[in-house]
């Protein structure tokens, strides 16, 4: 079983759930921290490679490409499920308040202060009573958040059913619970924001961990994606030569301050994490880090010996990573976004035309692009003075950009890169493309700016996945390739990111994730002591601020024999979910688990580390989602936990899966693409080595052979909230006598101390060795326990 906030691993009987607020995701993920959810089944089987789109670390290309070394976001399965530690967040939102048959949930046990601190959620007290005063107890699990969530099902205990509206007593009581829902969610207390006359954009957020010392990004809002046919790469080579050409950035060098860069579709993020200051250093050290990154992104020189030696390391880097994981997500990608540049402008470029440029040609396009008010400079750490921080923000960038204004359109008024996705693609850049009437009016309303950045970041327009919007049907896309030796198929749903601003929104984001938790749980439950056709089963629902949408994901992987089997036993799940949603005792158990997960990061708040803080608020702004911290975050998920109801889960978490449960139907949304990768031989037991033929309408026809399948409902599972009571294990504890022998038979000690590790060792009367540390790392009064062939909390 591995930890994750948002990636739920299922290996034993009962599941993991996680529903963190994404403080703790990998540094270089790209989904949003608390907006993903992924699920993930998978059988005793091994397989050589399963792709991760969007997922994970920082991965090699076509996601963000870095100058130093580039980690990868595929995992490769050979007989274990490999750890990925991220938050992800990776679970989205949408839909609107139904009032039907409410069933309430009880938040009491999960103390809450948003009601009390009014600092941050300005409602009227009577509104902010209604909100705290439905309430009925929450069954919980006696374990902790990461299995077996054991929570009892029963509902007199647990979840109270009312008729109609008689939990809303009166007409103004509803229309107050719809007013309380319309809020907006309160902002992270400790953010500081700003803006400088030149259009640079600022985030300052004290944190303390790690002590002294403290992250400086400067996300650049320019990537692969604004590159034109001749340009395919460019982003990534100034990159290159910015980072590794600076002075400035080498003096750095011996302070103990780290520095790295990549490139992305939609950004170039230059970033330094350093020591407040040195020993050596006459004084702080952030001024010396901010100059380094102005050098950077704003002063490079292009040097014609620099851009030589960056031009052989991309093509060597290129060279490097032309691997099958990067061949099928590309693949991927290509067919997922067929409709717009995402699908061919990958951040590494075309070797032809790396070879081909020239200086010059790289400094037009660092003109184009790279100024003040296309940049947002991000600095979390422990600073303690905001107001000298904000000075030497000032000090150093302010004049940049000033010397050569030209005057351009509005800066867009939301800050950061949002996704404002039905809005058609903006002209960029040269004041060329406007009317002598717009540029006429922009000289006097900004002369402060010497260009726009995209109002739409990427800037690209999506077909998107909508009811009612089905065409004709394209059949599945099949790539084959020597180098695969197991089947994999990907359904992908594409739609508009919903931006998570106000209570009613995470709500929306809690019944989704209470809705699909149950899918990776039902599958292992179902198929775990038979043969299953599949090797692993995995549904993605995401927010994606480098694609700028939300993509929804069926992955299934099987070994070549067994595919269209495995196709039909995750096509009739997923229809099953849909058709019959989920049940009283799952609502109860995984929104107990979400609730859990939630307090004990609400706990964590001073240990999040500076890094995690940073990445999830970045992504967070690219999103267009609020920023709350830990304990906020905690907080206004209890205050709308205790409105959800099961009808209500149902059916937003039903919207999700249509484009599978309904697939062929004219009013179902239509699946964004379906890509199958799949080897070109397979071994045959009595035939030997053989060519795997497959054809895209026998994919279809085992999708819809799925479709056809009789289901019947899921049965209720009635879950002890405890798999042994105290009075029988003070029973055993008498009986049995446990105590601690010596670790150590010559010197006869029961203690051994690692100084090295802190971790103490002792040996039970069993023969049963036993080792622990202490720290402050997890949620006092919580202990988490590792025992061979499973975990507890």
């Amino acid at each position: 079983m591995h930890t994750s906030s948002v990636v739920f691993n299922t290996k034993p009987v009962l599941a993991q759930i996680h529903a963190n607020n994404c403080y703790f995701e990998s540094r270089d993920s790209y989904k949003c921290s608390y907006f993903a959810a992924n699920f993930r089944v998978q059988s005793k089987k091994p397989i050589s490679w399963r792709p991760q789109r969007g997922r994970l670390t920082r991965p090699s290309y076509p996601v963000p490409v870095s100058t130093k070394t580039t980690g990868r976001r595929y995992s490769s399965q050979l007989n274990e499920l490999i750890p990925q530690s991220r938050l992800a967040d990776k679970c989205q939102q949408v839909t609107c308040f139904h009032a039907s048959k409410r069933k309430q949930i009880d938040v009491n046990r999960f103390t809450s202060g948003f009601f009390v601190d009014k600092s941050t959620f300005h409602l009227p007290r009577h509104k902010l009573d209604y909100a705290n005063v439905r309430q009925f107890d929450v069954p919980h699990a006696t374990v902790g958040p990461e299995e077996p969530h054991a929570a009892s099902t029963a509902w007199p205990d647990g979840i109270m059913e009312k008729e109609g509206l008689d939990l809303l007593e009166s007409e103004v009581e509803r229309k107050e619970f719809e007013n309380f829902l319309r809020f907006e969610l309160p902002s992270h207390p400790k953010l500081h924001r700003g803006q400088l006359k030149n259009g640079l954009r600022y985030l300052i957020l004290p944190n303390k961990v790690p002590p002294n010392r403290f992250e400086a990004h400067m996300e650049v809002h320019v990537g692969s994606i604004d590159e034109e046919d001749d340009e395919q790469g460019i982003a990534h080579m100034i990159e290159h030569v910015a980072f590794l050409g600076s002075k400035k950035r080498e003096k750095l060098l011996g302070t103990g301050a780290r520095s790295n860069a990549y490139t992305d579709f939609h950004h170039t993020v230059f970033h330094i994490h350093s020591p407040t200051s040195t020993k050596d250093s006459e004084g702080d050290l952030v001024p010396v880090v901010l100059d380094a990154l102005n050098e950077i992104a704003f002063h490079p020189k292009f040097l014609a010996s620099r851009v030589e030696k960056e031009r052989r390391a991309i093509l060597s880097e290129l060279q490097m990573m032309n691997t099958i994981e990067y061949r099928v997500d590309c693949q991927l990608l290509q067919h997922l976004h067929s409709e717009n540049k995402l699908s061919k402008r990958f951040p590494i470029g075309l070797e032809e035309q790396i070879k081909k440029w020239d200086a010059d040609k790289i400094r037009k396009f660092h003109e184009r692009w790279y100024f003040p008010a296309n940049a947002t400079l991000y600095i979390v750490g422990d600073i303690d003075d905001i107001s000298k921080t904000v000075n030497h923000i000032e000090a150093v960038f302010g004049q940049t950009g000033m010397e050569s204004e030209v005057a351009a359109s509005p800066t867009p008024s939301a800050f950061g890169a949002m996704a404002s996705f039905l809005v058609p693609k903006l002209s960029v850049g040269l004041a060329s493309g406007l009317s002598q009437e717009r540029l006429s009016n922009s000289v006097e309303s900004s002369k402060n700016f010497r260009k726009e950045r995209h109002a739409i970041r990427p800037p690209v327009q999506h077909n998107w996945s909508l009811p009612g919007s089905y065409t004709d049907a394209k059949l599945p896309q099949i790539f084959q390739h020597e180098l695969l030796q197991n089947f994999s198929i990907n359904m992908f749903c594409k739609i508009p990111v919903n931006k998570v601003r106000t209570y009613g929104d995470l709500r929306n984001v809690l019944m989704k994730r209470i809705f699909l938790s149950a899918l990776h749980f039902r599958i292992n439950t179902r198929y775990q002591s038979s043969n299953p056709p599949f090797t692993s089963v995995e549904l993605d629902h995401s927010d994606s601020g480098r694609e700028g949408c939300t993509v929804t994901t069926l992955t299934v992987n099987a070994e070549p024999q067994n595919w269209e089997n495995a196709i039909k036993v995750a096509v009739l799940e997923v229809r099953r979910l849909k058709e019959f949603g989920v049940t009283n005792g799952e609502l109860a158990r995984y929104l107990d688990a979400l609730l859990k997960d939630s307090e004990q990061l609400a706990a964590m708040i001073d240990n999040v580390s500076s890094v995690d803080n940073l990445d999830f608020i970045m992504e967070s702004d690219a999103l267009g989602h609020t920023v709350m911290d830990q304990r906020q975050g905690h907080d206004s998920l209890v205050a709308v936990a205790g409105t959800v109801t099961l009808e209500e889960v149902n059916s937003i978490g039903a919207e999700v899966l249509e484009f599978i449960s309904d697939y062929g139907k004219p009013s179902a949304p239509h699946p964004a693409a379906i890509v199958a990768c799949v080897p070109k031989k397979v071994h045959i037991d009595g035939i030997g080595e053989t060519d795997f033929k497959i054809e895209p309408e026998e994919i279809v026809d085992a999708i819809e052979a799925g479709l056809k399948e009789p289901i019947e409902a899921e049965p209720e599972l009635d879950i002890p909230k405890e798999l042994i009571s105290s009075e029988q294990l003070q029973e055993l504890r008498l009986k049995q006598n446990p105590s601690f022998i010596p670790v150590d038979q010559e010197k006869k000690t029961t203690k051994v101390y690692d100084e090295d590790t802190g971790i103490v060792q002792r040996r039970l009367s069993n023969g049963i060795p036993v080792n622990y540390k202490v720290n402050n790392f997890y949620i006092l009064n919580k202990l988490k326990i590792f025992i061979v062939f499973g975990k507890f909390f």
